[in-house]
């Protein structure tokens, strides 16, 4: 078992919002990307300026616009984390980090948060894309105790507006950037406990969701999107069957998932039948903010009573990839 001390945020200060992507004059409006997608902003590390003059048809031009690195959005990220768990950076004996864009091919994108934050441990990557943050989890659950530290910082930085093309109305009206950073430890209890994992994959998918090296993220819409309701689904009614196990009540489980767009989330709410007010999310104000959506989204209710007694956290991924956990109040 696991238990989560903590969770932290970070949104960049530039906000895309769809009268913004109306005035690139890539034929879209606020209609039609509400009808689509439900979503009315997303937050970059893009200067607008840039976005509106090169729509960023070259991505390493990106890297340089960028106002803010991976490794400054994790780290502030984990600093948030470390003020709610009340601990120091003294306390985290290793960082995890995992996304869908990192920086660079190598040092693993952990050591350059580890670096900003000061922290002093194994530093490594464990990333499956947007279900990186589940995919962490399960790994640190299935490893020995005795082999961990007491605390554990689980990082993702998401600034993925630099790998789109704001000239394709498809993908640029998903994307939004955010950073999350997650503190648990195998064995220091904290508010809320780690009940159960689950990680499942498919390679034959790997092309479905792409984003290659110097290149623009390209997905097949339709696919993926039937991909996601149905894996997504899969997830929860897995937790959700565990909880129940676990003597709980379905009324009190909340379900946060991977914050793709809106209309996804509610169809998986629909076929799930996941009862009123049980369901929790932020894709429309936030955008896609890849694996740091459902990990941004319990952050930014952290100490709310809206999360229920436990959070079924369900999460799919390129590779493909899909994964969840049970949390449950300590």
């Amino acid at each position: 078992m696991l238990y989560l001390h903590a969770i932290g945020h970070f949104h960049p200060e530039n906000l895309v919002t769809n009268a913004f992507l109306e005035s690139l004059g890539i034929e879209t409006n606020e209609a039609w990307i509400m009808e689509r997608v439900g979503i009315r902003s997303r937050h970059t590390v893009l200067p607008l300026d840039y976005i509106r003059e090169t729509k960023n048809k070259d991505p390493r031009q990106a890297i340089e616009a960028a106002t803010l690195s991976n490794a400054e959005t994790g780290a502030r990220a984990g600093r948030l984390a470390l003020e709610r768990a009340k601990l120091t950076v003294k306390d985290i004996g290793m960082v995890l980090s995992g996304s869908c864009s990192p920086d660079e091919c190598i040092p693993a994108e952990a050591n350059r948060v580890a670096e900003a934050l000061g922290v002093d441990g194994p530093s490594l990557d464990v990333a499956s894309a947007c279900s990186s943050f589940c995919s962490q989890l399960y790994f640190i659950e299935a490893m020995r105790p005795e082999k961990l530290p007491d605390f554990i910082m689980l990082v993702n930085p998401e600034n993925s507006t630099r790998v789109v093309d704001y000239s394709d109305r498809s993908s640029c009206v998903l994307w939004g950037d955010c950073s999350t950073a997650a503190i648990v430890s195998p064995r220091i209890p904290g508010p809320w406990k780690v009940t159960s994992t689950y990680l499942k994959g498919e390679p034959a998918g790997a092309d479905k969701v792409k984003v290659p090296r110097f290149g623009h993220f390209t997905q097949q819409g339709a696919e993926v999107q039937k991909f996601a309701v149905k894996r997504a689904s899969e997830v929860y009614e897995v937790l959700r069957a565990d909880w129940v196990k676990r003597g709980g009540n379905v009324n009190d489980l909340t379900f946060i998932g991977h914050q793709a767009n809106l209309r996804m989330l509610e169809a998986v709410a629909r076929r799930c039948e996941v009862p009123e007010g049980r369901h929790l999310f932020n894709v429309d104000s936030r955008g896609n903010v890849g694996s740091s959506g459902a990990p941004s989204v319990f952050s930014e209710h952290w100490g709310s009573d809206q999360l229920g007694q436990a959070i079924a956290l369900c999460v799919v991924g390129s590779g493909l990839t899909w994964a969840g956990a049970l949390f449950e109040r300590a």
